[in-house]
């Protein structure tokens, strides 16, 4: 029911603008409908996106690897909406997943619904180089989170982000940006959060999160915001530096990872509650062609072993330990680019699991930048220093 309101909506949006206003001229890759009201009092760009995925993976047992586990995937099927309302200086985001990974997570906390939001922000520039940000969107934490899936040089992130990542949550945010002389900029994000994820809907359950993010900017702002997106593709003439600083403070935090994963239920039908701390140190580096991406993050908690009030344990853990990820691409003059990744994770040993590495190898084809792309790549995997599994995956993705 929810999916054919969303698809009338879009209907009726699409016609109302064919026939009520002029559409901007625009391209393949500036949005299906991408214009302005005649009295300039708010603009709209809606831009569908599919990214299609084919996995094939090996896993190791003990003697050689099992057969060939093979799986066809709609990873990401997207409507985005955006533009400002009123004025240029208030902007809003609309984001709407469609795809069985975007929708699913339904638990009494969001009353066993489908998550299809998200992103639901607005973006008011009240004063010079301030800017209020308040609904549902991704925090500033590592830099390959906050980097939109539709602008990755890999077929998806890496093992450091699904671990360790602080991802979307409902709250306020306030960004600023200093000059600090020649072409040096310093940008400074603050966020207060609900502390649970995105689309919860029953109330806040812990504290709050809170999370602060310095980034700095040596020789000034990449081209087209090339700090958030991936790969070299707009060739930067001079070299380009952002080095990010983030700390995230999650007061009693109830789930396994921060605001992500499992809710910690006690016996008695309440919940686990433990301050939750995660870092993030990263740094990205683009010239004529040649990108560098790394990271480090590390996560602790007060107490991350979840325990009933009579002394057992409930077997929930919080998600412990550190990582470690470098991305190193060349892209070369006909749009052909390739990448390597390396990724290192070791959780403490309360956790009960064992360190991981894995090794990483793609090859991309531009065709309109990430607007329209074709990925493939390789990855070769460790679990304790032994072989653990082989994955072979390939994709497009297409975003108008």
């Amino acid at each position: 029911m929810k999916t054919r309101i969303i698809l009338g909506l879009v209907t009726i949006l699409y016609c109302y603008t064919m026939t009520s206003q002029e559409i901007s001229d625009t391209s393949f890759g500036k949005g299906l409908i991408n214009y302005t009201a005649k009295d300039s009092t708010f603009s709209v760009k809606f831009a569908p996106r599919i990214q299609a995925r084919f996995n094939s993976n090996w896993d190791y047992n003990g003697e050689d690897y099992d057969d060939a586990e093979l799986n066809f995937l709609i990873r990401r099927a997207r409507l985005k909406f955006s533009g400002f309302a009123y004025s240029p200086k208030l902007k809003y985001k609309i984001e709407l997943g469609l795809s069985n990974r975007d929708v699913s997570g339904a638990n009494d906390f969001n009353r066993n619904t489908p998550r299809y939001i998200l992103d639901a922000v607005i973006m008011w520039n009240f004063y010079e180089n301030f800017e209020l940000w308040a609904g549902q969107t991704k925090l500033p934490g590592n830099v390959e989170r906050v980097v939109s899936s539709a602008n990755l040089q890999l077929i998806d992130r890496s093992l450091l982000n699904s671990s360790f990542n602080i991802d979307r949550d409902v709250g306020v945010q306030l960004r600023h940006f200093t000059h600090l002389g020649g072409d040096f900029i310093m940008k400074e994000k603050l966020a207060i959060s609900q502390g649970e994820g995105r689309n919860v809907t029953e109330g806040n359950e812990g504290g709050l999160q809170y999370t602060g993010r310095l980034e700095f900017l040596p020789f000034g702002n990449f081209k087209s915001k090339g700090d958030y997106s991936q790969g070299d593709l707009k060739r930067e003439d001079t070299p380009k530096l952002m080095v990010g600083l983030t700390y995230d403070y999650n007061q009693d935090a109830v789930k396994t990872r921060s605001n992500l994963g499992s809710y910690m239920e006690l016996e008695d039908g309440s919940l686990y509650e433990t301050n939750i701390t995660t870092f993030f140190a990263d740094v990205m580096f683009k010239y004529k062609g040649f990108a560098f991406m790394g990271e480090y993050a590390n996560r602790d908690a007060d107490a991350p072993v979840a325990i009933n009030a009579d002394g057992t344990e409930t077997g929930d853990i919080v998600r412990v330990g550190d990582a470690f990820n470098t991305q190193i691409s060349y892209l070369f003059q006909s749009n052909y680019e390739l990448t390597t990744r390396y990724t290192s994770l070791k959780f403490d040993n309360i956790t009960g699991r064992e360190a991981q590495n894995q090794y990483t190898l793609g090859a991309s084809r531009y065709i309109v930048g990430h607007k329209l792309k074709i990925q493939a790549d390789v990855s070769y995997s460790t679990l304790g220093g032994e072989a653990d599994n082989i994955m072979l995956r390939t994709g497009f993705d297409l975003h108008f």
